[in-house]
């Protein structure tokens, strides 16, 4: 009952919200947004553990108006997801205006496979089909099998219905897939900033540590294809802003694992450098570091600032 139920609010969120427009579906979007940060739910205080991290000087009213501020910039991306179906191709190329293009054009241009690898900021899939959009450049992307099946469903017709191949999560034929698009000069779009699996890489974020995918680096290691980081961030505008980072460097010498591990680290410092300037607009609503694995959130208040441990 429970799956049906969220299955059917997703399917009214596309359906209808969608047909709002667009200042009613941003003010109802705010609307929720505080609504769910006045009540400080687990999303809510987890968020705010997270930022605690991300910005370890913030005492508990800063750390508060970030989390709001996230709770609001959150909704901004669901608010525009499910209208992004009903945008029109112009609106989407306006959409999205990211910085230092050149990285990502010229490793197109190279012919090499291009892995474009982001946090959960601002609105990936609108980043996505401004690709799709304005450069004109099909790529392919991985999503997490959700339940129930239907809402999965829904989820991968969304984004093909934006122009991307969607390979399921789960499997050991997405890795396959995505080192032959990349051999053949593809491009693949992948979210990396929280492991999913049991096979992620150690590395250093905020000074801890944390997992994240092994993916992006081993496909740039095996296939030869460029690695680029990509943060995103809102700000007063209906535009969403970005920066293209420039690509990382396969290291000399080393394993493949030892290679890909080195690759991850760099990674991890560029989602943090971008995070760090807009963290308001890091999506990351769940457990990420180790620490924090086995042990539940606790209120801001029972905090001290700057030394969260949950």
């Amino acid at each position: 009952m429970k799956e049906r139920l969220t299955d059917a609010l997703y399917g009214l969120g596309w359906g209808t919200v969608k047909t709002l427009p667009e200042p009613v579906a941003a003010a109802l979007g705010r609307r929720i947004a505080d609504t769910a940060w006045r009540r400080r739910g687990a999303g809510v205080r987890r968020l705010e553990s997270n930022l605690a991290r991300v910005v370890p000087d913030a005492g508990p009213a800063r750390l508060s108006e970030l989390s709001r501020e996230g709770m609001r910039s959150y909704m901004r991306y669901w608010m525009e997801s499910f209208r992004l179906p009903a945008w029109s191709r112009e609106r989407i190329r306006t959409g999205f205006a990211p910085q230092d293009l050149h990285h990502l054009e010229e490793a197109l241009a190279s012919g090499r496979g291009v892995v474009l690898a982001l946090p959960h900021m601002g609105n990936y899939d609108l980043a996505g089909a401004w690709v799709t959009t304005r450069l004109g450049v099909p790529f392919t992307t991985v999503a997490e099998r959700l339940k129930p099946e239907t809402l999965y469903d829904r989820f991968v017709a969304y984004r093909e219905g934006l122009g991307m191949e969607v390979l399921p999560h789960a499997g050991g034929s997405a890795f396959g897939t995505l080192a032959r698009r990349l051999r053949s000069g593809g491009l693949v779009c992948l979210v990396a900033d929280r492991d999913l699996s049991s096979s992620g890489i150690e590395v250093e974020f905020f000074g801890e540590a944390a997992k994240m995918p092994a993916g992006p680096a081993m496909l740039a290691v095996q296939t030869g294809a460029l690695l680029l980081p990509v943060t995103l961030w809102y700000d007063q505008s209906p535009v969403m802003r970005g920066r293209v980072h420039p690509p990382l460097e396969v290291p000399a010498s080393g394993t493949r694992a030892e290679k890909a591990a080195v690759m991850t680290q760099h990674l991890a410092d560029a989602f943090a450098s971008g995070i760090k300037e807009h963290p308001q607009d890091w999506h990351m609503l769940q457990r990420l570091w180790l620490a924090d694995l086995d042990r539940p959130p606790r209120p801001a208040s029972d905090q001290s600032p700057g030394t969260e441990k949950p």
